[in-house]
């Protein structure tokens, strides 16, 4: 799927948090999603939670493998384990790098690297297992 077929599945398939999330670049394998963050995505202390980061890195990992594999809503994350590495830039929106690392029939394997604007290191590591629904 290319940039705009996944604006359109993603739009459609979840309407809820459609206007949450930016692709910013897709390629083979990989995709840069963006979070801009508003002041529900903070907890206190003026940093982004934990379970926003989580958000953006689920979403990005779902939207590299749905870019690789076509629109198959029912794929699901079976595993996710999260770093939190450092603290995020206050009021900065975040982006998360997404990777497969294998692409199998029925699981895929990969690792996303969430980033603050500004800041040169990543912010948390997310390491993720989707099941892919079966074909037919």
């Amino acid at each position: 799927m290319n940039t705009a077929q996944l604006r359109a599945f993603l739009d459609n398939a979840f309407p809820q948090v459609k206007d949450d999330f930016e692709i910013l670049e897709l390629g083979p394998m990989t995709a840069t999603i963006g979070m801009a963050i508003t002041d529900r995505n903070l907890r206190p202390g003026g940093t982004v939670s934990g379970p926003s980061m989580f958000s953006l890195a689920d979403v990005s990992f779902y939207l590299a493998l749905m870019a690789m594999i076509g629109p198959k809503s029912l794929a699901v994350t079976t595993n996710c384990a999260i770093d939190f590495l450092r603290k995020p830039a206050a009021n900065t929106d975040i982006f998360a790098v997404a990777t497969i690392h294998k692409l199998g029939r029925v699981l895929a394997v990969g690792q996303v690297l969430l980033y603050s604007k500004g800041q040169e290191a990543p912010i948390a590591q997310a390491n993720l297992t989707y099941s892919i629904p079966p074909r037919g």
